[in-house]
Parts: structure tokens; sequence; C-alpha cells
């Protein structure tokens, strides 16, 4: 008879544990029990005892045996983004206990986009850290969709970015700082002691840009229109900062993207903002937080960061 899922779901509860799922994941990376008994500290014995005692819990293989080791079978395939993410929620779970028993006060699980690292969080991390010793802080990057979908799992407790179009429900958002587009080149571009760059100009010179679908390159793009010939493209095309900054500190271009994307090289000098005339505001950088329920660590961030200072 055909094992259900509330009956598969049973059974794993009953007589699941992690070190099944550790298995799978080191199995699947080293294609090898010896490597895998090695890595984990296991016996290559108990290693294969643990992957038959799975399978048969599971009835389903879900590795193939040949001469040099295993790979994962279709089914096994499937399993491995659930079992990343389980072992991830283990590997938090044991960072908030540690936390706790150090007799902190909490743990705050933050996400932030990369505008609001940036233009934010890499100014007040540090002083909240600073006031707040005892309260630890994981904070990972994601944009977008990928922040929504970490609510919905409730993989996180506070998110700093910008105000996004749908406001998740039983979560509201608290502006922080302010937002626009600028455009942007090193300081020794000879653009960059320039009172007013004219569009033609602008026009003249040779773009970084960002990729299709964010609001940067969106803007760019209308932007471009209203000047007097189509200027040219660098043939890189990325969203990825390190790139972007060595880019624009290494050649002579120009990108348009939020100012507090750029604000770290901006307030060392290392990137000036041009006068180009009036360009797109945008919405402001601030924190998505639960309306209720929050613990007191995350009380207190989210309580630092909408009362940091609004200068960038």
């Amino acid at each position: 008879m055909q094992l259900s899922a509330s009956a598969l779901l049973n059974r794993l509860l009953a007589r699941g544990k992690f070190r099944h799922v550790q298995i799978l994941l080191q199995l699947t990376e080293f294609g090898s029990i010896q490597r895998t008994a090695a890595a984990i500290g296991m016996t290559q014995s108990s290693v294969t005892q643990t992957l038959a005692y799975l399978e048969e819990l599971l009835e389903v293989p879900l590795f193939e045996r040949h001469a040099r080791g295993v790979r994962p079978t279709p089914a096994c395939r499937d399993l491995l983004p659930i079992a990343r993410q389980l072992m991830l929620g283990v590997a938090n779970g044991a960072e908030v206990i540690a936390a706790r028993r150090r007799q902190g006060e909490g743990s705050v699980r933050l996400i932030g986009s990369a505008a609001a690292i940036n233009g934010l969080l890499v100014s007040a991390l540090p002083e909240f850290g600073d006031r707040h010793p005892t309260i630890q802080i994981h904070l990972r990057e994601a944009e977008g969709e990928d922040q929504l979908l970490a609510i919905a799992r409730g993989e996180v407790d506070l998110v700093v970015c910008r105000r996004p179009a749908v406001i998740p429900e039983g979560w509201e958002f608290h502006p922080v700082r302010e937002d626009q587009l600028v455009v942007v080149c090193r300081a020794s571009h000879p653009l960059a002691c320039s009172d007013m760059v004219s569009t033609s100009e602008l026009a003249e010179q040779t773009w970084l840009l960002m990729p299709a679908g964010l609001a940067a390159r969106t803007h760019f793009d209308e932007f471009s229109t209203r000047l007097p010939t189509t200027p040219r493209a660098y043939p890189v095309v990325t969203r990825s900062l390190p790139l972007l900054w060595r880019l624009l500190l290494s050649h002579p271009l120009l990108a348009l993207l939020p100012r507090n994307l750029a604000t770290p090289l901006l307030s060392a000098g290392e990137l000036v903002e041009l006068r180009v005339g009036h360009t797109a505001g945008m919405e402001p950088i601030g924190v998505l937080q639960p309306q209720t329920d929050t613990g007191e660590a995350t009380y207190r961030l989210s309580n630092f960061l909408r009362n940091f200072s609004q200068a960038p």
C-alpha cells in the first residue's frame, strides 16, 4: 500500500533525526561514504547503516551505488533544498540558544537589502553593537521576493529595506532614510569637478548599467531617451557590488544608482555625485517589522534604527 504524506510525516516525526539530514547532505556533497564518515566523525559502517535506515524510513532509494562512490537519485535531489533549509534552521536555532546561554538579551534575525546595508546598517549596527553588546544580530542580505519569502516562512525578525509595494499582513513599515537616484563616477573622472553636467556631456560618456528589471535600470532607460544621443554602455551589466565598485573606481564610467547604495564610497570620497539637474526619487529605506509579538532584542534594534540619524 502506498504511504500517504500524513503517514510519512508522522513516521519522520517519531523516528527521524537531524543526523539523517546531515548524512544526506554530506553524501551528496562528497559522493563517498568514506569521505562522509571522515567529515562527520562516524565509521563507514555507521554511515552505511544510517543511510539504509533512512531509505527504509522513507521507502525510497536516495543514492545509487557505483564503483567510485554514490550519486543522489531523483528523489534525493528533490529533498535537497528542504534538507538544506532544515539544517540552516537548526544552525540558527543553535546560535539563538548559545546567545541566550551566554546570558545575553537574545538575538535578532535581520535581513537587509544592499541599499539598506550600505546606506544605513554599515553606520547603525556598529553603534548599536557598542551600546548593546549582549544582543547578537544575524544579518544576511536579500532583496525583494526573497525578503517576503523569508517573512512568510518565519525566518526573520526584522527587515531593513526599501518600502515594499505590498506590506505583508501583520507587518508594518517605518521609513528611516530618504533615497533618490544619483549619477556617480570616480573622483578622478573629468566630470567630477563640474558645477553642472550638461545632457550633451552625459550623452558622450560610457555608462555602467544595472540589470533590466531593477529600478535604477528602468530609470536609466527612461533618462537616456532625454539625452541628445544614445550613450555608450559598458559591456559588463551587473548588480554585484564588489564588481560595480571595482569598475567604477578603475574606469572612467558613469552610473545611475540609489544614493544609499553608494553612500560608503561617496562618504569616503572615492565616488562623486554629479550635478545633473533633476533625478528620480525612490521609496525610502526603513524598518519592516511585525505589528505585535516582537521580542525584547528585536524591539530594541527596531527602535534604535528608527531613531538613528536621518542624515546619510
